[in-house]
């Protein structure tokens, strides 16, 4: 290192508030400058940094970068207000003991005003010509108009490829304008990142090595960080503000809705209307009316999902754990209910068909229901075995399933249990595998897979519609 010498001694001033720090230099340079005539001063205030720079004229002043004591606006003022140049340097000590050298240049006065400018100094704004401002709001202009023109095609894009499905009930209004809203935000943030990288790449290349000079050092911004941490707290408050608007609407109380309980069990839908005592396995709904749906489960947990609806809610097992869910359903057609929690082996083809219609076509379907009920015993037992997800588990044509087939099951002598034992099937029995099936696990069946509830969930009299229709399985 090479740099103005009074009378062949190199003097040089280290200005920092921290001792190790002024130690630490010292000893390098000693370690450094073997068989070399030097004179160093270490000062710890602003004050003796000063009085030196006039009296004691050092040809090499060494700042603490760390040191917000320093003043260096002073330093700037008394700098420039000389004539003679001097070797300034920044410099930093990390804990490893590592030396960081921010700048290191022989500066004239009038280079001084701006290069003293840096991040943490009390004047820490570089000054900019009025070229230099008009210039940077050019370019910010120019990457916002970008920004603005690339948000709305890319939330064009977005909406084109129908991220959503239709809507088909007013719970999906409030909800699909929460979507719209952050496909919006991720459109812009997408847009400001990829165009400010972009025309940063584009228009500040560096197009050939010559002229190459040393960026400006940038160590941090509060009031940038303060930005970008306020406005997206605002931004999430927001969203929570319209998601509770939406929440309160999908849980908005009609008094006219009408009463569906959602029974769910692997791997099926059951639909009963206790205002009517119609059991179906296809949801009806009447079109501008809302729906209370009451679910439960028999089995596992599965979750109530009609996508066109938006709105989802767990069915849960056990008594005292029934779960509700509103919806009004806005358009007529038809649509499938899907199972959205992973149950089991037959999860994906856990579908029910939901139908809205207008309110005549609903009753209409309710007196074909009630008409459809019957007086034949075994005609019913058909209609509660298929409700009820009797027949997902039990055939009716022999072949075979996750429960015995029923094909030929009433009046056999020969039924042989895990135990070993061997029983007949008649009424009795089948009334027990019924509301206690593991009481007798058939052999090569597994135990503790047949829901143990049916006893609550069916009436006497649909027991027995049941094994009468199991009779007729010859």
């Amino acid at each position: 290192m090479s740099f103005h010498q009074v009378d062949g001694v190199r003097r040089v001033l280290i200005a920092s508030a921290n001792p190790l720090f002024g130690r630490g230099l010292e000893r390098l340079i000693h370690q450094q400058w073997k068989g070399r005539q030097f004179e160093i001063r270490v000062v710890a205030t602003m004050e003796e940094t000063l009085l030196l720079l006039e009296s004691w004229l050092p040809d090499l002043v060494i700042l603490d970068y760390d040191d917000r004591s320093l003043d260096r606006k002073r330093f700037m003022d008394l700098f420039i207000s000389g004539n003679r140049a001097m070797q300034v340097m920044l410099v930093s000590l990390h804990e490893s003991g590592s030396v960081v050298v921010y700048d290191r240049r022989i500066l004239t006065p009038s280079q001084a005003e701006n290069w003293l400018s840096l991040p943490g100094s009390l004047d820490s704004q570089p000054r900019t010509s009025g070229k230099e401002r008009v210039s940077t709001m050019k370019h910010f202009a120019i990457a916002g108009f970008l920004v603005i023109v690339s948000t709305f095609v890319v939330n064009y894009l977005l909406n084109t490829i129908r991220i959503l499905p239709l809507q088909a009930s007013a719970q999906a209004q409030p909800i699909d304008r929460l979507f719209n809203l952050q496909f919006m935000l991720i459109a812009f943030f997408f847009s400001l990142i990829v165009v400010f990288l972009g025309y940063s790449l584009v228009v500040f290349r560096q197009r050939s090595k010559e002229g190459e000079e040393e960026g400006a050092y940038i160590k941090g911004s509060t009031g940038l960080e303060v930005v970008w941490t306020i406005i997206p707290i605002g931004i999430v408050i927001y969203l929570s503000y319209l998601g509770s608007l939406a929440l309160a609407e999908t849980r908005r109380v009609d008094p006219q809705a009408v009463e569906v309980k959602v029974v769910a069990g692997q791997w099926f839908w059951r639909f009963e209307y206790p205002q009517y005592g119609i059991v179906s396995n296809a949801l009806y709904l009447p079109v501008n009316r809302q729906a209370h749906l009451r679910l439960t489960s028999l089995d596992v947990i599965h979750s109530f999902w009609v996508p066109e609806f938006r709105v989802k809610q767990d069915a849960l097992p056990g008594e005292n754990l029934e779960r509700e869910l509103r919806v009004t359903p806005t358009m007529i057609g038809e649509f499938k209910v899907r199972c959205a929690e992973l149950c089991g082996t037959s999860h994906a083809y856990m579908e029910s068909p939901v139908v809205v219609v207008s309110q005549a076509d609903f009753e209409a379907w309710i007196s074909e229901q009630l008409a459809a009920i019957g007086t034949d015993p075994a005609t019913r037992g058909a209609k509660w075995a298929q409700t009820n997800g009797c027949l997902s588990c039990h055939s009716v044509d022999g072949s075979p399933g996750v429960g015995p087939t029923w094909k030929g099951l009433f009046g056999r002598t020969d039924h042989e249990l895990a135990d070993g034992s061997v029983v007949a099937v008649d009424e009795a029995y089948l009334k027990t595998a019924i509301v206690n099936p593991n009481a007798q696990i058939v052999k090569g069946f597994p135990a503790n897979v047949m829901p143990g509830n049916y006893q609550s969930l069916l009436s006497e009299q649909q027991i027995n519609d049941i094994i009468e229709y199991i009779k007729t399985l010859r």
